[in-house]
């Protein structure tokens, strides 16, 4: 085949460090936008982009001549740098070291999207602790509880 043709579709989680409430209404409207740049800039694309006040859900398709690693990566530092430039409050802002990333079929796309975008209604019964423990069991991951929070 002469080409690559890929639909490489990720559901990503990550929070703010410590799960400070950082992401108020204010600064996640504009961070959303800038975030999804960023991920175009990747050669990705941004579908949906959600979270509450101490996390974010990215509903994205990425590239395959790339690691994931490298586009949360830069996702995070770059996003990171643009709040300290433009909200002063915040100059200890910081994201948190880890992620969970999930792969997600196109047949799941509807209710991924919906996912994110009921995270305001979502949180208002569920933690973020129970949610990023349930999505790892869901998906079958191992994990040790211990390491997954700082």
């Amino acid at each position: 085949m002469p080409g690559t043709y890929s639909q490489v579709l990720l559901h990503v989680v990550f929070s703010t460090k410590q799960r400070r409430p950082w992401l108020t209404s204010d600064v996640a409207e504009r961070l959303h936008a800038y975030i999804g740049g960023i991920i175009r800039t990747g050669k990705g694309t941004l579908y949906a982009i959600g979270g509450a006040e101490d996390h974010l859900h990215l509903y994205l398709r990425s590239r395959t001549d790339d690691a994931i690693s490298n586009l949360i990566r830069d996702v995070k530092a770059k996003s990171s740098a643009w709040i300290h430039a433009n909200f002063p409050t915040l100059q200890t802002f910081a994201w948190q070291a880890g992620y969970a990333v999930f792969s997600v079929s196109k047949s799941q796309e509807d209710a991924v999207k919906a996912y994110i975008a009921e995270q305001a209604e979502h949180h208002r019964k569920v933690d973020f602790k129970s949610e990023l423990l349930r999505l790892p069991r869901a998906h079958e991951i191992e994990f040790d509880e211990r390491y997954v929070f700082d």
